[in-house]
């Protein structure tokens, strides 16, 4: 549009040029490409050199390339050191690392989208991520409190009466927070804010999800936290060690004979190799649609937490439906405590029907029944 109109000043005799169509402006006030062009126009977050200075001075007689790699080695071996410690630590440790890490991965990508769209000064977005962020949490920590301390649970009245009403009071810290995302809209702003809310809702699903999934597996047995996490950690390794020194070099895979839990470890090496690098790849996609290098700049050489764990969370989605398809059976220990909540006269229906059908398949005799 600008240069047909710096035609028309130069050349008064130039014959009329048509006119380019206007896009189409909605009733918002907002055209349609508005959303696009402004998002391009707002500054992009950049990954800046945020290699300690102590490396970067033993590390400055060295090609760029190797002292990515020996920076790169070096915080890897601390994160694999620190992965062993709190496993040595325990479960409860291990959760609210977990826990830490959704928190972080979470705050990595809505400030991406927050640095995006700054300019349009959305009100209560980011006040409103968190508060989602806080339900969610509540939800499904509350639903795994009551699944796996049930017990516990039951003897204390206050909690007997959040885990009895649990999921009221979940959807009711939601609709409050859906109320007032409908109050907070804007004018000329409503397309953008709609974005974020979707933004958000994906973020929720993506980490907080199966962040989740991660401390169910967890509570299946440490095995299932330990090895799926091994097998992501030593594919995203080897992958890198094998692009590093050999490139497009052909490799011969093996397979060996395998017995008990390791035949379960072929299915998780599988994925962890085959599909899980899927993680990474949407995570890549995700960062060049918003043409950054990394997610953010916490673990020097690597970016941010979420550039770890891209990977991690699909693999845990796996993890937790392989178990449950093919590992997890039937928890007497759960049906009773089911039972044990009953009514009397349910109890007693229960028992009436569980000895009829013992007596009928003939593992109780009449002797028994007297």
């Amino acid at each position: 549009m600008n240069e047909l109109r710096l035609r028309a000043v130069r050349d008064p005799d130039a014959p009329p040029v048509e006119k380019e169509s206007e896009p189409e402006v909605k009733a918002d006030g907002e055209t349609a490409s508005d959303s696009e062009n402004r998002a391009e126009a707002a500054p992009l977050v950049t990954s800046a050199d945020d290699t300690p200075e102590v490396l970067n001075r033993a590390l400055s007689n060295l090609s760029s390339r190797w002292k990515n790699w020996w920076v790169r080695g070096i915080l890897t071996l601390a994160m694999i050191a620190f992965f062993f410690i709190i496993i040595y630590l325990g479960p409860m440790v291990l959760m609210m690392i977990v826990m830490c890490v959704q928190i972080k991965c979470f705050q990595e990508i809505i400030t991406i989208g927050y640095n995006v769209y700054h300019s349009y000064e959305l009100p209560w977005f980011r006040t409103l991520s968190w508060y989602f962020l806080l339900c969610v949490n509540y939800f499904f920590y509350g639903e795994t409190v009551t699944d796996y301390f049930f017990t516990l649970v039951q003897r204390e009245e206050p909690l007997r009466i959040l885990s009895k009403y649990h999921r009221f009071i979940s959807f009711t810290l939601y609709l409050i927070g859906f109320c007032m995302f409908v109050l907070s809209l804007v004018k000329k702003h409503y397309r953008l804010q709609f974005y974020m809310f979707g933004w958000t809702h994906v973020t929720l699903l993506i980490v907080v999800t199966q962040s989740h999934l991660v401390i169910h597996n967890l509570f299946e047995g440490m095995i299932w936290f330990i090895v799926p996490i091994s097998c992501v950690i030593c594919n995203d390794i080897m992958a890198y060690m094998f692009g590093f020194f050999f490139g497009r070099t052909p490799l011969i895979k093996k397979i060996v004979r395998m017995y008990p839990f390791q035949i379960h470890s072929i299915a998780l090496s599988t994925f962890a190799s085959l599909i899980g690098p899927f993680g990474g790849f949407f995570a890549s996609g995700f960062k060049r649609a918003f043409k950054i290098k990394d997610f953010a700049n916490t673990i020097p050489g690597h970016g941010g937490i979420m550039d770890r764990f891209d990977c991690q969370y699909l693999m845990a989605t796996f993890v937790n439906v392989y178990i449950a398809s093919f590992i997890r059976g039937p928890n007497p220990s759960k049906l009773i405590q089911q039972f044990m909540t009953l009514r009397p006269e349910q109890q007693l229906h229960i028992f009436s029907t569980l000895k009829s059908h013992l007596i009928d398949k003939g593992m109780l005799t009449d002797a028994t029944e007297d």
